[in-house]
Formats: structure tokens, sequence, C-alpha cells
């Protein structure tokens, strides 16, 4: 897939990893539609990028938001050629902690969030891409989730993120081998600890020790280096099916 030209969905892309995805995915030439629930930052992210970028308001768990998406993406290009899910929340809570149980609703709006969220844009621009014709490799769309490497490694604490995102991982091969004869392929990044808004409120020395939990480079990922693997992904054909570890070597401790 020729990123010049083509139209990209990416949920959560107001900011942080989304958010430099659309910033990266428009500078390649790519029309783009910021899907995301932060209506200011949306809006101001799309009007910096001019007529390249559209901003629709959109709650991934939401049916009729989602459809409205990836219809946009649809008029905006005339088809759409990718999906990026970076939308997502963080939970951190012990499933027996000091105040009792866990809460259930904060552990079933994380799966609803960051797993079904992710499977409801999925099934719609999946749909969407099927109907379309394919370019000359065969592809009618390229599919990338945004799992974490809490998947693998979570910590104390991370029990609903780490079910969330393990859901994310455990979907990509079924779904990539399903859309295999329509010309779609299905990946996942993994991301280690990065530079996101979900940091912001950390205090420095906080956010550089984290840091320092990376083997090698010793600090936090930035936005940008995921932008560039998922804009590789887009455009390497024999990509799909798999999950990308994009972490620096580490390997989360139990807490």
């Amino acid at each position: 897939m020729k990123l010049s030209n083509s139209t990209v969905l990416v949920t959560g892309g107001s900011s942080g990893l989304g958010g430099a995805t659309v910033r990266a995915l428009v500078e390649a030439g790519a029309k783009v539609v910021i899907a995301d629930v932060n209506i200011a930052a949306g809006e101001a992210l799309a009007a910096e990028l001019g007529d390249a970028a559209r901003f629709v308001p959109t709650d991934v768990t939401d049916e009729a938001a989602a459809r409205t998406a990836v219809d946009a993406a649809v008029t905006l290009g005339g088809r759409i050629d990718g999906l990026i899910n970076c939308a997502g929340i963080v939970v951190a809570s012990k499933a027996v902690g000091r105040q009792g149980p866990h809460d259930l609703a904060s552990f079933t709006r994380c799966i609803q969030i960051n797993l079904i969220g992710s499977f409801n844009m999925i099934r719609l621009a999946a749909a969407a891409m099927q109907a379309q014709d394919a370019n000359d490799a065969g592809e009618r769309g390229v599919i990338i989730n945004t799992a974490s490497v809490a998947a693998y490694d979570g910590q104390i604490g991370q029990a609903a993120y780490a079910a969330s995102k393990a859901g994310v991982v455990g979907m990509t091969l079924p779904l990539a081998r399903e859309f295999a004869k329509t010309g779609i392929r299905v990946l996942t990044i993994a991301p280690g600890l990065f530079e996101t808004p979900m940091m912001d409120d950390l205090p420095e020395a906080a956010r550089e020790a984290l840091g320092q939990m990376t083997p090698f480079p010793a600090r936090l990922g930035k936005p940008q280096e995921f932008a560039a693997l998922a804009c590789h992904a887009l455009g390497n054909t024999m990509l799909n099916g798999e999950t990308i570890r994009l972490d620096g070597a580490i390997r989360l401790p139990p807490k």
C-alpha cells in the first residue's frame, strides 16, 4: 500500500501515539480522518493539517459513531485504505486492594474501550474495505491495532489493562486469516513505555526512572517512533497476522 493519496482512519488520533501517526501520514501524502472523543484537540489538529485531515468526534464503543467515522474516511478519499486503532485507556487497580475488590465497572470500561472498541472499528472498516477495488498488489486495506507489552508482561494492578490488550493480540491472527481472501492485512503493535498523555501527570523524575527500565535505548519511546513503524507496516505487504513489540527489549517486572 502506497501512503501517498491513501485514506487512513486513526482512532485516538488527537494526541499521543495516534496524533503522531496522523502527522506522519499527512506528511507522507495521505488523507486522514482523526477519530477521537477529545473534540478540542481533534479540531485543532485537523485545522493545523488543513485539507488532508478531517476530525470526526468518535466514541469507538458506539456503533453509530464508529460507522460515521468510517463513512467520513470513504467520503474524504473515495475509499478507506487503512485503519489504525490507537484509542485506549489505562486502568490500574489490584483485583483485591485495600479498599476491597476491583471495581467491576472500571474493569468493564477498560475492556469495552480497548478491546471491544477496537473490534467495533475493525468490523466496520473491514466491511467497507471489502466493498472496494484491490490495488495492484491485491490489497483492499490494512488494519493496525495497538496493544501493549502488558499483554505479555502484565504487572500487579494491570489485570484489566493487560486483559484488554491480550485480547487485541489474540484476535490479530484470526482476523488476518479471515480477511486474507479479500486482501486485507491485520497487524498489531505492542509498545513498551512511551511518552504519551498517560505519562503527563507523572513527575519528571518518575518519567526518567521509567525510561531507565528500558534496556536500550534507556528512555521512554517517542510517539514518532510508533508512527514510523505504523507507516512502514502500511507499506510492507508481507507484514500480516503479527504482533510487533516496539519496546527497546523491556520486560516488565511484577511491579
